[in-house]
């Protein structure tokens, strides 16, 4: 077996939650598997979520800010704050990157968030000084996990649910975080109805779990399709790769 370098980044405020139960149970089977893990537990961090500028401080301030800039400048310069190089360090550093997180608003936790939109700076996760987005691009060759609790029963995620679709729901970080930035992400792992969870059904999640932690680097990645073959210059799907009976975020898929 080849050794891997994972990183896990939790977002959960009680360590003894599911999320926090299922972060630490990935951590010591990829371990006990030979890897090398290192986790950014982000509310034991006390991550700072919010873009603002003290996140460039050599940034004068006689000026209106401009984020994007300001990134770009402090990423190309290496004069990012501190907390934020080192995030980026461990993603440099790693061949996979998990996402623990439950499922607030159908979407991440703020804290999270945060962390993407200070992390994945212009510069460094996209922009020009990198190959363009949705390919093997400026974070290419890494593989991305997320792994959500979600409250709802996984019904109301269904085709016909009334939360929609569980895949059109994460399409955003999956397609618009991960892929976006060249990273392959896989299926979600997801444990639904996660307010009470019954001892054999934590059992049974956690042996499926181990079952996907098992195939990070061996199981197919979500077959999104790329910019520089599938789109126009106007970034819409060529006319003659739309499959007959597909509409929607399907499109987007091989």
């Amino acid at each position: 077996m080849t050794r891997k370098k994972i990183l896990v980044v939790s977002a959960h405020p009680e360590p003894r939650s599911l999320n926090g139960t299922l972060a630490s149970f990935a951590v010591e089977e990829l371990r006990a598997a030979g890897h090398e893990v290192r986790v950014s537990d982000l509310y034991a961090m006390k991550w700072k979520a919010a873009v603002d500028a003290d996140d460039f401080p050599d940034d004068t301030g006689d000026r209106p800010l401009d984020v994007l800039t300001a990134q770009e400048r402090a990423t190309l310069t290496s004069r990012l704050t501190a907390d934020v190089a080192a995030e980026q360090e461990k993603v440099r550093w790693a061949d996979a990157v998990i996402l623990q997180f439950p499922l607030w608003w159908f979407s991440v936790p703020a804290i999270l968030k945060g962390w993407i939109d200070r992390v994945f700076t212009n510069g460094f996760a996209y922009g020009p000084a990198v190959p363009p987005p949705y390919t093997e691009g400026a974070l290419g060759g890494r593989r991305a996990l997320l792994s959500v609790t979600i409250g709802a029963r996984e019904s109301a995620f269904s085709e016909r649910g009334a939360h929609g679709r569980l895949a059109d729901v994460l399409f955003p970080l999956q397609h618009g975080v991960l892929w976006f930035t060249g990273m392959a992400p896989l299926e979600p792992f997801v444990v639904h109805g996660s307010v009470d969870v019954p001892a054999a059904r934590f059992a049974a999640a956690r042996s499926e779990y181990r079952r996907r932690l098992a195939g990070l680097f061996t199981d197919d990645p979500v077959p999104f399709r790329s910019l520089t073959t599938d789109y126009d210059r106007d970034l819409r799907l060529l006319p003659d790769l739309e499959p007959k009976g597909t509409n929607g975020l399907d499109l987007h898929l091989r």
